[in-house]
Formats: C-alpha cells, sequence, structure tokens
C-alpha cells in the first residue's frame, strides 16, 4: 500500500517535472537560437550547421533550468496534494512525516545524480562538440560571407571589404587588413579577384598591393597575381576555446598541476606568457586562468549538491495544514525562500578564488544548509534523526 501510494506520488512529479522542463528548455532554446541567427547572416553558415549548433546547446539549457523546475515541480506536487488532501493517505496509511521527507531525499538523490552526469560530462562534452562542429564547417564559409560595401570582421583578426561583387563570384576593388601579432598588421588592396573554384579556401587577387606595417617601419610592393590560403582563419565566434568546453578531467587535472606550483614561484614567472606556454598540459590551462578554472570546477561538482536543500525547502509545506491560519503566506515564504537558495548557489561560484579557505567555505556550504534546515524539520514535527 506505502508502495503504491509513493509510486503515484513519483509518478506525478516526474510528469509534472517533464513537461515543464521540456517547455521551459525549448523556450530559452527559441530565443537563444534568434540570437544565433548572426551565425547564418553575418558568419555565412547555412541554416542546417546553424540549427545542429543550436541543437547542442540544449543540455546546458537543461542543466540551467533543471534544479529551479526539480523545485517547483515537488513544491507544486505536495502543495496539491495538500490542497485536495491526499496527503491524509499518507498519514493515514501510517507513513510518519520522516519517513515521508526521507523518501523523498532519497529519490532526490536520482536528479542529483542526473544534474551531476550532465554539469560533469554531458555539458562539457556538447559545448566541445559545438564548437569543432561549427569550426569544421568554416572550410567554405567566406565565399557566402563577402557582400558589397560592408566591412567584414566576424573573422578573427581579418577586416574584408569587398566594393562590387557579380553573380558569377568576380569581385572588384577588394580590401584585406589581417592582424598579425600585437603591433604589426598587413593591409593587401587588389582592384579584383574570386576565389578558387576548386577550393573556397584559396583567394586569388590580381593586380594589387601589399602593406605591411609595424611600431618601427612600413614597407609595401605590388603584384599581378596571388594567392591566400583563408583555412588559417575562422570566424569571431568559435574561435577562442572556452573553459567551459573542457572535459571535467581536463580541468582537474590542470588545476592540480596549477596548485603544485602556486606557493614555488613568484608572479613575475607565474603571469608570465612564456612560461604559461612551456608548461600547459592542455589549452586555456595557464596562469591567468586559474581562478576560473576553479570557479567552473566548483559549479560542476558542488552546485548539484544544492538539489537536497530545495527538497527539503519544498517538504516544509508538510509542517503546516492548509486549514491553519496564515497557510498561504508561509506557503509564499518558502517559495521565496527556494528562489534565494538558487540564487545563492549561482552566486557563490563567483567567490571561488586561489584561497583555501573560501573554497572550503563553498564546498561546505550547502551541507551546513542542509544539515540546518533538517534540524528545523526535526524540530517542527519532533521527528527522530535520519537513517
Amino acid at each position: 500500500m506505502k508502495k503504491l501510494i509513493f509510486r503515484k506520488f513519483f509518478k506525478d512529479l516526474t510528469v509534472f517535472f517533464i513537461t515543464i522542463s521540456l517547455s521551459i528548455s525549448l523556450i530559452i532554446w527559441v530565443i537563444q537560437a534568434v540570437n544565433y541567427l548572426d551565425m547564418v547572416s553575418d558568419d555565412g553558415h547555412s541554416f542546417q550547421i546553424y540549427f545542429l549548433y543550436t541543437l547542442l546547446s540544449l543540455p546546458k539549457i537543461f542543466s540551467k533550468v533543471l534544479p529551479f523546475v526539480f523545485f517547483i515541480s515537488l513544491f507544486y506536487i505536495i502543495l496539491k496534494y495538500e490542497r485536495n488532501n491526499e496527503l491524509l493517505i499518507f498519514w493515514m496509511s501510517g507513513i510518519h512525516k520522516s519517513n515521508f521527507v526521507n523518501t523523498i531525499i532519497k529519490f532526490t538523490l536520482l536528479y542529483l545524480i542526473l544534474q551531476f552526469l550532465f554539469t560533469v560530462i554531458v555539458v562539457p562534452k556538447s559545448l566541445n562538440s559545438a564548437r569543432t562542429f561549427i569550426k569544421s564547417s568554416d572550410v567554405n564559409v567566406f565565399s557566402s560571407l563577402v557582400r558589397e560595401r560592408k566591412f567584414i570582421d566576424s573573422v578573427k583578426n581579418l577586416t574584408i571589404f569587398v566594393e562590387e561583387k557579380s553573380a558569377t563570384g568576380l569581385m572588384k576593388n577588394i580590401f584585406l587588413k589581417e592582424k598579425i601579432g600585437k603591433n604589426k598588421s598587413q593591409i593587401i588592396y587588389s582592384k579584383k579577384g574570386k576565389f578558387d573554384d576548386k577550393d573556397k579556401d584559396f583567394l586569388i587577387l590580381f593586380d594589387g598591393e601589399v602593406l605591411n606595417q609595424n611600431t618601427e617601419s612600413i614597407s609595401n610592393f605590388s603584384f599581378k597575381e596571388t594567392e591566400i590560403n583563408l583555412n588559417r582563419f575562422s570566424t569571431q565566434k568559435i574561435s577562442d576555446f572556452k573553459i567551459q568546453e573542457n572535459s571535467s578531467k581536463n580541468l582537474i587535472k590542470c588545476f592540480l598541476n596549477l596548485a603544485k606550483y602556486k606557493n614555488l614561484i613568484t608572479d613575475e614567472i607565474r603571469n608570465a606568457s612564456n612560461y604559461n606556454r612551456e608548461n600547459n598540459l592542455q589549452e586555456n590551462c595557464y596562469w591567468d586562468n586559474f581562478e576560473r578554472i576553479n570557479q567552473e570546477l566548483i559549479k560542476r561538482f558542488i552546485l548539484p549538491f544544492y538539489l537536497p536543500i530545495l527538497s527539503l525547502i519544498a517538504c516544509l509545506l508538510i509542517t503546516k495544514s492548509k486549514d491553519e491560519f496564515k497557510f498561504n503566506k508561509f506557503t509564499y515564504l518558502l517559495f521565496l525562500l527556494g528562489v534565494m537558495i538558487i540564487i545563492i548557489s549561482e552566486l557563490s561560484i563567483r567567490y571561488a578564488s586561489e584561497n583555501y579557505f573560501n573554497n572550503f567555505f563553498l564546498i561546505s556550504l550547502p551541507i551546513l544548509m542542509f544539515l540546518v534546515i533538517y534540524c528545523y524539520f526535526i524540530f517542527k514535527t519532533k521527528i527522530p534523526k535520519l537513517t
């Protein structure tokens, strides 16, 4: 009997959770997809590539909304059962409020594992796949990128301007500016040019001039015909590798190695770019990113542990009856408390730093919150300790 009652409760909770999480995730995905439309217009990618790229962002969206949707779902189902007097079935079947809460917490662990898998494995993998996928599609991007009388700067370190472009692909009065290093650039002007028919990675220019300039000197030369390999360029949006795209294994490896040298070297050596590059174990593993790596690890491994806290807050609804005075006010306060916990969990990541005390506090915070709220629950219901 007890199993049947809980089975119905968890079925209602799961159905509501899936419905709300999919709805919210799809709404956010559509809004985000609209913001990515410039990939088609500015970056020259096809609509198919654009769609698949945005599709790979769904795991990140789902992972972000999961804590809030879980809290909303559990809060709503318990409140619904209370208002419909369905919770009385639990108490009349001999289920103590302590057993009810303990069972809910155990069930919450399934959602915790789900979010843990998403934040630690699925999301970094999907973000990395998205970047790799879109970057591999840059092969034919330049031919569709060029537009008449418009400066195109969505290509990293390269600005393109074409005064005229015919239907056959012939371009006139072409201007290219490439940034080379910190203080060096190259400007190319050509009267006409076209993309190679066999390989769109190559831009063939005719009757032009090249101007090389840096802080110390300027040089120039003319040419009748030259080829430029565009394969080494990529669009701004996907060329830079982000920490969020690193696997958790690589981030941990990087963090441990950077922490090992933390107290052995001076700030001057630590911040030297040549030292950073020589000691890199993987991309983005250098001192300037140490704090961001620390924050990313805490976000992946610690945030899922706020779910049991949200579960406990929702369960506090059973400490009062709907017939009691100010029950509605109590409901609103509990809901606001849950939202505040979600906000605190997100904001706490920003305080991750090189300071071990700060990090220890951030790691301990969800445990402390859980114990405080559970002790309050014990006090209100006079139940035995959780076993």
